[in-house]
């Protein structure tokens, strides 16, 4: 039997995943066998870390709002949770980004909605 040597088909389906990841450092652009490894594993990373930085985001806006209150001279709330507690209650529909962009931009407006939740 003769020897198949393949010829442009294999080199035309390596290509399409060195495509890919090209721009990486070492073996994973050069070889075959690390570059598709390579690529599973950026893939994997890239749509777990979709949820992360969502978690991370929340979090951000939550430390923020949190200093915003802890800075209150006249203490109306001393925690963050008792502040979002009163807004649930008090049905007013603002979410954390909201909330948190008001604190850095007017840090004043913040302390009258937290007034307004507790009247």
């Amino acid at each position: 039997m003769n020897r198949v040597k393949r010829g442009y088909i294999a080199r035309k389906r390596r290509k399409k995943s060195s495509g890919f990841t090209s721009n990486f450092r070492g073996a994973p652009s050069k070889l075959t066998r690390r570059s598709s490894e390579q690529r599973i594993k950026a893939l994997f990373s890239a749509h777990r870390d979709r949820d992360r930085k969502k978690r991370d985001f929340r979090s951000l806006w939550i430390s923020r709002i949190n200093a915003i209150i802890g800075q209150n001279k006249q203490k109306i709330y001393s925690l963050y949770s008792n502040f979002m507690h009163n807004m649930s209650k008090r049905q007013l529909l603002l979410n954390r980004k909201i909330v948190a962009q008001i604190a850095i931009l007017k840090g004043n407006c913040l302390f009258m909605i937290a007034n307004d939740t507790i009247s």
